[in-house]
């Protein structure tokens, strides 16, 4: 099996480089916006379009390519999208209307002066006929989509002088009824046209942050701060079912327009999908996220689910097995490897399949796309390409000619680390679910060794290979907190199969330092340690990141050691006096970290699924 080099071409536009030192970018943003994203929608040609908080409307491809980008205001504090995603509306004080395929203003509706209040829901009807927006006063006000024309309102909520903010609106799938919610905790139904009340639904205790209609308009569902999305068959006031199996706030739903799906999204920032809401039949349990889930949006088809919120990156899912299919690396943190010789390439698991390219030119060469991957290592003299998947086995191909050399099974999937010996001749992986270090040889294809409970009981986060090619260090997390310990870091002698040393502090990342007189070990309090190789005594710890470090990695002369944090820093330090040498602070949080074989370039694997190309001397200058 073998990819072509004159078959492969980028398909990413080169962004504009983020720092002096940044000499290039490698790929662009899949699925990641810079703000909060506020509202999402698949278009009819099956587009993705999101608007973030700053006003700026996003739209990709289905695998998350970058299309188009369209700056629109940043004075609106809500944005919904129309049906078919054509218009999105966004709301302050007055309502605005836009269009999506060029970004241009459609229509401005400003409400009437003796009645101003602030916009605080919107919703279309299902033909994008009308626009139904909900105040701050308790007032919901209904406008014609293309003449601009007031059609009516209705005091939702407010009655007298208790005026409670609406908090969500929603047209039923027939257009025939609109519901609202308040918050005074209440959901009420209204007849769209004669905007008479039908239905008044008292059960919730919390807020109510968002209503969603069933395709067929029998079932409306309510999203609740009280731990449940409740579901009701108006006009009858009381709910059939209350779900309750999420966290303590659900803050998002979506139906599927097929109608197999209810989606919901919690506080624990898990989304759950239910195949019958009427007897609480519960489908797969969507876990990625890392922040608040503000919006979803089911694809025409109803086979994937959109989600997205604070973490500013848009996760697509196969809602029929609960897979991830787009956005951010699912397994693991975003994994880097150069490729020695000429050309120098790198590659990259952070898109839905590896990829590589040409260091000089930037463009994509083969070895490309082959498989999705949690991580990626490369051998020393740039023969072997090593990509751990998702599933049972290690790729191992040979970089120098473009084709796969064997596949390397192990006992449980994911594959969780990869990294080669020095004289290249072995691959390590690790199996981190039953705690195993796999040693192949790559010649063979065959296993030489396995380490059981290679990092004594915990979890395996990280494997480094002593320069002498006899030690190895494998380190993880101990969750159970056996021992009273966070982790633990393990040295062990290949060739006796023997423990040598084991270091009770718990890392999510290991490097030897080329001479192989010190270990460097990413801690979980926020430090990085550095301990004595052959005596494991403790020589340094780094303090200063704010967030989880998830990197440390020593230059090629052994000089300076450098540290890549979710706070978006990079941290180098002088390794004999242990003096903090540079601070910088990038545009995304770091996840790995590889430097050219003769150290002139520093590569960084960024979590927006970017990759630097990292002048060093000029990041140390600069």
């Amino acid at each position: 099996m073998s990819l072509p080099l004159s078959s492969l071409r980028s398909d990413d536009a080169t962004p504009v480089r983020p720092a002096p030192f940044v000499e290039r970018v490698f790929g662009t943003p899949r699925f990641h916006t810079e703000g909060d994203i506020a509202a999402l929608t698949f278009a009819a040609d099956g587009t993705v379009l999101a608007v973030d908080e700053a006003g700026v409307l996003w739209r990709w491809s289905g695998e998350g390519r970058l299309l188009a980008r369209h700056f629109l205001s940043d004075l609106e504090t809500l944005w919904c999208f129309g049906p078919q995603g054509e218009l999105l509306a966004s709301g302050n004080d007055d309502l605005i209307l836009w269009e999506t395929a060029t970004g241009q203003l459609f229509r401005r509706i400003e409400q009437p002066s003796d009645q101003s209040a602030w916009v605080t829901a919107i919703a279309f009807s299902p033909e994008g006929r009308l626009v139904a927006a909900g105040h701050d006063n308790g007032w919901v006000r209904f406008w014609d989509v293309a003449s601009q024309k007031f059609l009516g309102q209705i005091a939702a909520h407010a009655s007298g002088a208790v005026r409670q903010p609406v908090s969500a609106v929603a047209f039923s799938p027939d257009g025939k009824w609109l519901a609202t919610a308040g918050e005074d905790r209440v959901v009420r139904v209204w007849d769209s046209d004669s905007h008479q009340l039908v239905a008044e639904l008292k059960s919730h205790t919390d807020r109510i942050p968002a209503l969603v209609w069933s395709p067929d308009a029998r079932l409306l569902i309510s999203a609740g701060w009280d731990t449940s999305a409740r579901v009701w068959r108006p006009p009858h006031p009381d709910p059939l079912m209350l779900l309750n199996s999420h966290a303590d706030q659900v803050h998002a739903l979506a139906y599927s327009p097929d109608g197999k799906y209810l989606a919901c999204a919690d506080s624990d920032n898990d989304i759950y999908l239910w195949r019958d809401p009427e007897t609480a039949q519960r489908g797969p349990i969507l876990r990625g996220h890392t922040d608040e889930i503000r919006c979803l949006a089911f694809s025409p088809d109803g086979r994937q689910l959109a989600s997205a919120g604070l973490d500013r990156v848009v996760h697509i899912w196969d809602v029929r097995d609960g897979q991830l299919l787009a956005g951010p690396n699912p397994k693991g943190r975003h994994s880097i490897a150069v490729i020695a010789g000429t050309p120098l390439r790198l590659a990259s698991s952070a898109g839905s399949k590896v990829r590589v390219w040409d260091v000089a030119s930037g463009e994509e060469v083969a070895p490309t796309h082959l498989c999705p991957a949690v991580a990626v290592a490369a051998s020393s003299d740039g023969k072997w390409l090593g990509i751990g998947g998702t599933d049972h086995y290690t790729q191992l191909w040979n970089a120098a000619e473009g084709t796969l050399h064997a596949s390397l099974e192990a006992t449980k999937p994911p594959i969780g680390f990869l990294t080669f010996t020095p004289d290249g001749k072995t691959l390590l992986h690790t199996s981190p679910t039953d705690g195993l270090v796999w040693l192949w040889a790559c010649e063979t294809g065959q296993p030489e060794l396995i380490l059981i409970e290679a990092a004594d009981a915990c979890t395996l986060e990280a494997v480094a290979v002593h320069p002498n090619g006899r030690w190895v260090a494998c380190g993880g997390i101990d969750y159970l907190n056996t021992g009273e310990r966070d982790g633990a870091v393990c040295l062990w002698d290949i060739p006796t199969k023997e423990k040598l040393a084991t270091i009770d502090v718990g890392v999510t990342s290991l490097a030897f330092d080329p001479q192989g007189k010190y270990l460097a070990g990413a801690g979980l309090d926020d430090a990085v340690y550095v301990w004595d190789a052959a005596t494991q005594e403790t020589v340094f710890v780094f303090g200063g990141h704010l967030h989880a470090i998830n990197v440390v990695v020593f230059d090629p002369t052994g000089s300076y050691l450098l540290s890549g944090s979710d706070d978006g820093t990079l941290r180098c330090w002088d390794v004999l006096s242990g003096r903090t040498l540079v601070v910088r602070e990038l545009d995304s949080p770091v996840q790995s970290l590889a430097f050219s074989p003769d150290g002139r370039f520093l590569f960084c694997a960024n979590g927006n699924t970017t990759c630097y190309q990292i002048d060093f001397q000029k990041f140390l200058e600069d």
